[in-house]
């Protein structure tokens, strides 16, 4: 794969050659219509000109190797192209077909065509099959066969995608956001999001990146990715696909990629310091905070409106989100009651009726006084009129006064619509260049601002390790025996109880009596223990380990006896498995019963740390328990999070074998942890 340095030459091209018919020609328009000072070169085997530029014949006719090329004929002649553009030394092009790796069940020779097209294009780079390409805004250099809604911008955010009618429906955003660049990659055959991210990031002009991503194309590019993101302090912000199984198959034909587990995927986005969006809307409005602020160091927000139905409405909206309204400060009070009048309660959010509405001077001390709390952002709730019925006049006021308030205290402040449609787009490019947020969307401002301070808090944390790599091995998987698991884990660090295994009825009491009473009796080779009758806790004597024995008989391949654990804080598990994507993973979370009935649990990338252990505990609903709920008795909390870097050690050095790692429960007791449980699942 190309390295993202070497598509500067194709996203920032000084030529451009065209191959094909209507979509070629379009580029050309595109070009031409926005300004765009470098070379076009039309090829086409009959037309003498395209747009008043003169056609050439052939890629060997054209005056030089091109920087960039939108080749948009069929997919067999574009593999032919492709390997002649590769050998004249072309910076990169542009694969507009389709019928590759994404068609397969209707053209069964799409995979190998894909193949072939990969190989004619060698070290060149080659972003598609399947895909429209990309506009560079900033330079007018629209490898783009169609219509779009963008303007030219000196400096802005880049957007990219697999899917170019997402594309061209980011491109018709009438929000006021500045796009630089917009990319599609389709099929990522060749080159994918993440290398044509980093390239866009390197320009200077760019001030964040935004990816909707249908399935991960390359881990370790998008790991430098987030290291690029997190040196050159450009935030990088992901819309990611793929959580019902209908989204994951809808990927799969689309584009032809995995989508992955969706819990890896948050995880692994997580770690790399790169914000989750849910929508759409949340991906424009947290870039557009992004373009102005960049990440938050705290979340906190101020929000002023003159209806209180609006401030209980921001209010509700900031449960969802780990948003904070902290209380006015006490030297905040006294302008703001001054300025307000004595039947405003002051408070945050704040209804400030509609005393100074029209006022520019008195909104604008009011805006500025709020402003001066030292919050994260100061948000003011403004829906304008229609204006094809109704004067906006004071609805502009309330602007100025926002715009004048802000360049007075230099702080972050943002107007937001409740409703999209009631912020005009006019308005909103105005204030954004006036550097003041135009949020359309109540909830999505402040998911921007959750968002941004979740990747300030992701670049306090040190750099991540780079992510588990290991080949895997393709012999069937075996599964160990819970004795033999637990003598595989115990090596690492991880407590197991002191057990033995015995053969007989009669040697399991023996092997109980040298234990120490009382003991668990658990049948081994049974699959669901509990279900078959394989399992008696609390046996407190020779004759009743016996007895229970010779119940077992019948299902049971000998005997696992051990020393009871006493009363657990909490049960958790600990569990393994290998992502198609990533690879292998470790889970945490509420174990035993608990598993099925409350669904708590988090995902730990490999390598991780016992500082990303003790986060991920403390983002469980169980937390409570291991925090000593109600008065009941603390989890030893140094002893569980060895416990499961014991684990996680054990996965990493049986990476290229473990297929599965199921502890469950874990116990964590007041003082120490016990596996109570384990399976392990390798390959040889």
């Amino acid at each position: 794969m190309p390295l993202p340095d070497s598509l500067s030459r194709l996203i920032r091209p000084k030529s451009i050659a065209v191959f094909g018919g209507k979509e070629a020609g379009r580029v050309v328009e595109q070009c031409k219509k926005m300004g765009y000072q470098g070379e076009i070169w039309p090829v086409h085997p009959t037309k003498d000109e395209v747009h008043g530029y003169r056609c050439y014949r052939s890629v060997a006719d054209l005056p030089a190797a091109p920087d960039a090329a939108f080749v948009g004929v069929n997919r067999t002649l574009t593999i032919e192209i492709m390997r002649q553009l590769r050998d004249r030394g072309a910076g990169g092009a542009i694969c507009y077909a389709s019928g590759f790796s994404e068609a397969v069940k209707e053209l069964p020779d799409g995979h190998e065509l894909q193949a072939q097209l990969v190989e004619a294009a060698g070290d060149m780079a080659v972003v598609g099959p399947n895909c429209y390409g990309f506009i560079n805004m900033l330079d007018g250099a629209l490898l783009w066969p169609d219509q779009h809604g963008m303007v030219r911008t000196e400096r802005g955010v880049a957007v990219l995608t697999q899917s170019s009618n997402i594309a061209c429906n980011i491109s018709m955003q009438a929000r006021g956001l500045p796009l630089a660049y917009l990319m599609t990659a389709g099929n990522q055959a060749q080159t994918g999001l993440s290398a044509l991210a980093v390239a866009a990031l390197e320009d200077p002009r760019v001030t964040a990146v935004g990816l909707h991503i249908e399935g991960f194309d390359d881990i370790e590019m998008l790991e430098l990715l987030g290291r690029r993101a997190r040196e050159l302090k450009k935030p990088v912000i992901a819309l990611k696909v793929g959580k019902s199984e209908a989204a994951q198959k809808a990927t799969v034909s689309h584009t032809a990629s995995l989508a992955g587990n969706d819990k890896v995927s948050s995880a692994v986005l997580d770690r790399l310091g790169i914000g989750r969006v849910e929508t759409l809307p949340e991906l424009l409005e947290t870039l557009k905070l992004l373009h102005l602020f960049g990440p938050l160091a705290d979340n906190t927000v101020s929000s002023m409106s003159c209806s209180g139905g609006e401030a209980s409405l921001v209010a509700d909206a900031g449960e969802n989100r780990d948003i904070v309204f902290r209380d006015l400060k006490p030297e905040q009070l006294p302008v703001l009651r001054e300025t307000l009048g004595q039947m405003v309660t002051l408070s945050n959010p704040l209804d400030y009726h509609t005393f100074v509405w029209g006022n520019c001077d008195k909104q604008t001390t009011a805006f500025s006084t709020m402003m001066q709390g030292d919050y994260a952002l100061n948000l003011i709730v403004l829906d304008f009129p229609r204006a094809d019925r109704c004067d906006p006049a004071d609805w502009m006021t309330t602007v100025d006064a926002v715009i004048a308030a802000k360049q007075a205290t230099g702080a972050h402040a943002g107007i937001v619509a409740s409703m999209g449609e009631n912020l005009p787009e006019d308005v909103a490019v105005r204030l954004m260049q006036e550097g003041v947020g135009a949020f359309y969307g109540i909830n999505e401002a402040l998911a921007a601002v959750d968002i941004a301070h979740r990747i300030h808090r992701a670049w306090s944390r040190p750099a991540p390790l780079p992510l588990l790599r290991a080949s895997v091995s393709d012999s069937e998987p075996q599964t160990l025996t819970e004795y033999q698991s637990k003598q595989a884990l115990a090596p690492f660090g991880l407590p197991v109880p002191k057990g033995q295994f015995a053969a007989t009825p009669e040697a399991a009491a023996k092997a109980a009596a040298e234990i120490g009473f009382p003991v668990a009796l658990k049948g081994s080779g049974v699959a669901h223990k509990t279900e078959a009758g394989a399992v008696k806790l609390n046996l407190r004597s020779e004759a009743e380990v016996l007895a229970a024995a010779h119940a077992m008989l019948s299902v049971a391949q000998g005997y696992l006896v051990e020393a009871m654990a006493g009363k657990p804080a909490a049960e958790l598990i600990i569990g393994a498995m290998r992502d198609a994507v990533v690879g292998p993973v470790l889970t945490v979370g509420a174990g035993g019963i608990l598993v099925e009935l409350i669904e708590d649990s988090a995902v730990l990338t490999l390598p991780t740390t016992k500082e990303e252990i003790e986060r991920a505990l403390q983002g469980l609903k169980i937390a409570k328990l291991l925090n000593g709920y109600r008065g009941q008795a603390k989890a030893d909390m140094p002893a569980l999070i060895n416990a499961i870097a014991a684990a996680a050690e054990f996965v990493i050095a049986h990476s290229a074998t473990i297929e599965e790692l199921d502890i469950n429960p874990l116990m964590a007791l007041p003082e120490g942890v016990v596996a109570a449980d384990a399976l392990v699942s390798v390959r040889e």
